[in-house]
């Protein structure tokens, strides 16, 4: 797969270990994205000369290419936003400052991002509901069960710390007999795990264009229609209107109604070659098991997160090695990875740590790149441990 990343043939010494924060691009993705640029570009939606068509057909073709993508029932529950931050807050403004009221408990697991945490923080403040807290256990196993009292729950399909692939449709089931709504936070999942949000049977799930091979910059929120419908627009101006008075307006149904302004139009269109790309790509398994056990060969190294059913990432920890260092030792082998609190500070402090380092594996990555990081670690730490 390395050859379909051009990114590779102008860095050929690149093993690149981060694509849990953001993935490379395919040829086909840039080039539809060049394309849409250079050749095809005219506004959606909007107009009724013909280059202007042609980009809508494009445009909303990517909407029925996500809707396979993630098997929804309509491709008007796919809307588009600027990634997965941006999907859950529109769900947090929009549902949440609509339907919560004071006393109304919202549920979120304690290894959330901050992107699935803090929206929820600010609306409860906004609400007067209150955060509750679904604990984990130090293999990174969520210890669940939804409090009566619960009427949304915030959880990550996968964790971007520990891997954890969570049981999004047992915890739907138990939320929804609860009469709770469930947002899924799919960034981590989406590039690896093939989504069924029908199957699932969640109300929203987000993910991000730039982790699944895309553009930066946009992104998906899939809504059930009938809560769609019923839900207020955060943003006024451009496609979301249907009649505009002076003192007040209506607006269009969904998805329209959230997508004010001029839209992403080159990334909407070229994320539609990126999930095709997905759809015919996604790795083996095989390939998480072999890092592990090869990781596992190194002394003092922490594996943070040990759940049975994981995405291929591994965020470890060494004994008396700062990740930083560990991370910048391994940069002057030219292998990438990530340090830092990984934008999810309460999950590692419930593992005592306020820094890891990460190494998050993707289509371009081969057998051979994990065995060049387990040498290269132990090689940094030879110097490091002196």
């Amino acid at each position: 797969m390395r050859d379909e990343f051009p990114i590779f043939q102008a860095h050929p010494e690149l093993i690149y270990l981060d694509s849990a924060a953001t993935t490379h691009k395919p040829r086909c993705v840039i080039e539809a994205l060049t394309q849409a640029y250079a050749r095809d570009y005219a506004t959606v939606h909007r107009a009724a000369y013909r280059a202007s068509l042609a980009a809508t057909a494009q445009y909303d073709q990517t909407r029925i290419t996500a809707a396979r993508f993630l098997n929804a029932a309509h491709p008007e529950e796919i809307i588009f936003t600027r990634g997965t931050t941006d999907a859950i807050n529109l769900v947090a403004q929009s549902y949440g400052r609509t339907y919560l009221q004071p006393g109304d408990v919202i549920l979120v697991s304690e290894m959330e991002h901050h992107s699935n945490l803090v929206p929820w923080q600010m609306l409860a403040q906004q609400t007067g509901a209150t955060l509750q807290f679904i604990p984990m256990n130090l293999q990174g196993v969520l210890e669940w069960h939804i409090p009566s009292n619960t009427k949304l729950v915030a959880i990550a399909h996968a964790s971007n710390v520990t891997g954890t692939i969570h049981p999004i449709a047992e915890i739907c089931r138990a939320a929804h007999a609860m009469g709770a709504v469930v947002v899924v936070d799919g960034a981590q999942a989406a590039p690896h795990l093939k989504i069924d949000v029908q199957a699932l049977d969640c109300d929203f799930y987000a993910f991000s264009g730039h982790k699944c091979y895309g553009p930066t910059g946009v992104g998906v929120l899939y809504g059930k229609k009938s809560f769609l419908e019923q839900m207020p627009p955060i943003q006024g101006g451009g496609d979301m209107i249907e009649r505009v008075e002076l003192q007040a307006s209506t607006y269009q149904m969904p998805p329209l109604r959230f997508e004010a302004g001029t839209p992403m139009i080159a990334e909407v269109i070229a994320l539609n070659l990126a999930l095709e790309f997905v759809e015919q790509h996604r790795e083996s398994s095989s390939f998480l098991t072999y890092a592990t056990e090869q990781m596992q060969t190194i002394p003092g190294l922490q594996i943070i997160g040990t759940a049975p059913d994981k995405v291929p990432l591994i965020s470890f920890h060494i004994a008396g090695v700062h990740p930083l260092d560990v991370a910048t030792m391994l940069d002057l082998r030219n292998i990438a990875v990530r340090s830092g609190h990984l934008c999810a500070q309460p999950c590692l402090r419930k593992f005592g740590l306020t820094t890891v380092a990460r190494a998050s594996f993707g289509l371009y990555n081969s057998f051979s790149e994990v065995d060049q990081l387990v040498d290269g670690l132990k090689s940094s730490l030879r110097i490091l441990q002196v």
